[in-house]
């Protein structure tokens, strides 16, 4: 990330064996079994609490989750601004490959000087629309297939629809 977004931002790494993150991981998959009203909080150290959104709690969860499987996290604002290579990194792609899509215009860039930039918002919009590009091709295949003939189920009953 640029200097500005890598102040802005932090990685957390953990061991894997922690038991802490563990044990924290084991509760929050236990929380809420039987509690339906109960929300999610955080509690101070002074016994204060505060309720938390849904979102945050889940982000929680993931982060734990990554944690404990030995993976870092990367907290960062969604205005950061990457290099080629980290951008490159996070789409799965070769910085050449995402050069050539800057270049085509497939997703905005700043080049304030000689370097390019991406805003981390830009590949998440992005990387959101080539998703929803691949299911509909993918559900546009399993339809023609259907319509062909080429797709049945086993127990003879009618391929699923998403």
């Amino acid at each position: 990330m640029t200097r500005n977004a890598a102040a802005e931002a932090h990685t957390y790494v953990t061991e894997a064996d922690d038991a802490q993150i563990v044990d924290f991981v084991r509760a929050l998959q236990a929380s809420g079994r039987g509690v339906p009203e109960a929300r999610p909080a955080l509690l101070g150290a002074d016994g204060s609490r505060h309720e938390i959104p849904q979102p945050i709690y889940e982000a929680l969860r993931q982060v734990a989750d990554a944690l404990v499987d030995g993976m870092g996290v990367t907290v960062a604002p969604r205005s950061a601004r990457l290099t080629t290579q980290e951008a490159a990194e996070f789409l799965g792609v070769s910085r050449p490959t995402l050069v050539r899509m800057l270049e085509r215009g497939d997703l905005p860039m700043e080049k304030p000087g000689r370097h390019r930039y991406v805003r981390l918002d830009d590949l998440v919009a992005y990387q959101a629309a080539r998703r929803m590009h691949r299911r509909s091709a993918l559900d546009a295949m399993q339809t023609q297939s259907a319509e062909d003939g080429l797709y049945e189920a086993t127990d003879g009953t009618p391929p699923l629809r998403r």
